[in-house]
């Protein structure tokens, strides 16, 4: 499926935001289809970690808008954007060491409860427990689910760390390199999950990834910014071809 043929999830039209001088996302625009996987890539510094936390909240841009489901959100916190079903995962790993697998799912969905009362008098597992089992389950988790996160490998905290991005149920996720650190029979793991969450649940992804490999196997359309800008678009087969993000960042 392509953004033409699908409806529009997320659109950002022309954000800015600049740090003095430096001008850390020159003017991006992009938009994310209902039931889309759109890759960004770029070397590092281009701008891809800043536009994130921009459409996020997280950033304040000095211009531009974000609009999800046609309803402008730009600058709303965190807090609300997910409430809303946008969805995020970091660079570096955000799971509870010292809680079980199905304790940080739990956790992580508390955390869109929608009132205080609801927090205080819901039940032990706040009600949750049925869906962190599903995410067990879809995460293939179940032999650590019981074990401390901070005594897993890296890899699984990673894994553990995504399925609690999903434990709201978002309508929109935004994975920031999730292959970094990761062995690569996990990787394979984590292709095939993405996979099986597009095409069966239609769900809808912005992937930040060095992993060129993975980012064209999983992407049915890229972006590849260069110095806050948007330097290509197109197709994986148009952006392996393409001597602009060649000469840029494949170094070639």
């Amino acid at each position: 499926m392509t953004s033409d043929t699908m409806t529009a999830l997320l659109d950002v039209a022309d954000i800015r935001k600049s740090y003095g001088a430096i001008k850390a996302v020159d003017g991006v625009s992009l938009t994310v289809a209902a039931g889309e996987i759109l890759g960004v890539i770029g070397p590092n510094g281009s701008g891809k970690t800043t536009l994130f936390n921009t459409i996020l909240g997280q950033v304040a841009p000095n211009s531009g808008r974000v609009l999800f489901e046609g309803e402008d959100i730009t600058g709303l916190p965190s807090l609300r954007l997910a409430r809303r079903g946008i969805g995020r995962t970091f660079q570096s790993l955000q799971v509870f060491g010292r809680l079980s697998v199905r304790d940080n799912l739990i956790a992580a969905g508390q955390e869109f409860l929608d009132t205080a009362t609801q927090r205080l008098f819901a039940k032990p597992d706040a009600g949750l427990g049925s869906r962190a089992d599903e995410m067990i389950a879809l995460f293939n988790l179940g032999h650590v689910a019981k074990r401390e996160a901070g005594r897993l490998s890296y890899g699984q905290q990673k894994l553990v760390d995504i399925a609690m991005a999903f434990m709201p149920a978002p309508r929109l996720v935004l994975l920031d390199e999730p292959c970094a650190g990761v062995n690569p029979a996990l990787i394979e793991e984590l292709l095939g999950l993405l996979l099986r969450l597009n095409q069966d649940q239609g769900g809808s992804f912005i992937v930040i990834e060095h992993n060129m490999d993975f980012v064209m196997r999983l992407c049915g359309r890229v972006i590849c910014m260069a110095q806050g800008a948007v330097l290509a678009e197109g197709t994986p087969d148009q952006i392996r071809a393409n001597k602009a993000v060649l000469e840029a960042y494949l170094g070639d």
